[in-house]
């Protein structure tokens, strides 16, 4: 496919999905937006640190491509538009991207580029690793006992953006459908209302649930919990619950057994009072004792405003999680937030059926750091680590990390964590970058 000002390097080999797997070559091309405000600084970085950890694991057999496109500020002053289709279409063609923060216009145009790239590009899964690294200052006790992927959904619930001001005549024609069901009388003041429509899914909630449970399975996690506030949202985020046990056990009943399935493992024949009869059950369960799931994954579910206690409180009970895109979106950053905020978070939008991948940084523009080398590349130099483990890069991946980790120990750091520790020396964007590098020798 030709492509006007998508140019890549004469040695780049595109990326593809064969019969459901990806096929990555030697030198795969990947696209990457600098992004706004911060976005050139700290993806400067990022490319230096990822070029360095590939350079160390594979000495040359490896390379990445990088290939310039454009969306966001530079696109609008390039092409006077926000996302060039060009952009969109180039995404498709070489499946793999990555990208700094971008702007949202105001006042009109495209809502969210963020979201807008996610829609058109159907990469329905939002995945947020969120971890501690050693000497990030943290607000809790025990950051490190939060160590949680979570799966948002990224298509569906509010952000379809399926709304209407006050007084529009789409509302009207909306509350004479709502008159005959006899549910005006729910709506308090309908005359000043805007409403929204929050659609949740069959096969949304399958492929974001059978996304989580493959993650899990395939990096050793332990649960997969499913949140939802389906005690008051039943027909939307109830049936999310509902949908999302029925995949779990549909699809993948040899991997996982439910929390309710290990329950009753342990119950007596009052069917409260825990069991201590040892062998009980050991047919059902390979001979391990009552409770006990082996190497299966354990799917449970969680109502969304207790998970926010619960992941305060017994962080260390949760591994994978999977929800509707708004409580995705709130909880993720909740949990970047107890492990140092999310210039330490990185975050990736992929269609795990057609290998579609959009790696982020998952904080904003700050534009008044722009050009000031300043900034934390620490976000997206994270998602670049994702990026290695999506193309199954490993030892990439295991080197770049652990060097950022050891950076941070050292406490030399950029100004947004030198501030908030002792003894700290604080390093330039740039400088980080190189200290991250030294430290892959070192």
């Amino acid at each position: 496919m030709e492509f006007e000002n998508v140019k890549p390097p004469e040695w780049g080999e595109i990326i593809e999905m064969k019969d459901g797997k990806l096929h990555i070559p030697e030198k795969p091309i990947v696209l990457y937006i600098e992004g706004d405000g911060i976005g050139p600084d700290i993806f400067r970085g990022m490319k230096r640190v990822i070029d360095a950890a590939v350079e160390k694991a594979y000495r040359g057999e490896r390379k990445i491509a990088w290939t310039k496109i454009y969306a966001g500020e530079e696109a609008k002053e390039k092409f006077g538009e926000w996302l060039p289709d060009e952009t969109v279409k180039a995404i498709e063609h070489y499946l793999f991207a990555i990208k700094g923060p971008l702007t949202t216009p105001v006042g009109g145009g495209i809502r969210s580029l963020n979201v807008t790239l996610r829609q058109r590009l159907d990469l329905y899964a939002c995945v947020r690793p969120v971890r501690w690294f050693k000497g990030v200052p943290a607000p809790v006790k025990h950051p490190e006992k939060l160590n949680v992927v979570i799966f948002r959904e990224n298509t569906e619930d509010v952000y379809a953006g399926i709304e209407w001001e006050p007084g529009h005549p789409s509302i009207k024609k909306l509350y004479s459908i709502l008159e005959e069901d006899g549910l005006m009388g729910k709506i308090r003041f309908p005359e000043t209302a805007g409403i929204g429509i929050k659609p949740i899914s069959k096969e949304g909630t399958y492929r974001i649930v059978s996304a989580a449970i493959k993650y899990a399975k395939r990096h050793g996690r332990k649960s997969v919990t499913l949140v939802h506030k389906g005690n008051i949202m039943k027909y939307t985020e109830g049936y999310f619950k509902k949908w999302g046990y029925e995949v779990a056990l549909k699809e993948f009943r040899d991997w996982v057994i439910t929390e309710d399935e290990l329950w009753d493992q342990v119950k007596g024949e009052d069917g409260v009072t825990p069991i201590k009869k040892e062998g009980a059950f050991a047919h059902l369960r390979g001979g391990r004792p009552p409770g006990d799931p082996g190497d299966r994954i354990v799917i449970k579910d969680r109502i969304a405003d207790a998970m926010f206690q619960q992941l305060l409180l017994r962080p260390d009970e949760y591994d994978v999680i999977a929800t509707p895109n708004l409580n995705g979106d709130y909880l993720s950053d909740a949990c970047a937030a107890q492990v140092g905020g999310l210039g330490m978070a990185p975050g990736a939008n992929i269609n795990y059926e057609t290998g579609h991948a959009l790696f982020e940084a998952t904080h904003g523009t700050a534009p008044k750091y722009r050009n000031m080398d300043k900034a934390n590349p620490g976000s997206l130099i994270l998602s670049g680590a994702m990026m290695l483990d999506y193309l199954r890069w490993m030892e990439a991946k295991k080197i770049m990390v652990d060097a950022l980790e050891r950076s941070i120990s050292e406490k030399k750091v950029t100004y947004d964590l030198a501030r908030q520790i002792d003894g700290a020396t604080q390093l330039k964007t740039s400088e980080f970058a190189t200290r991250i590098i030294e430290n892959m020798e070192e």
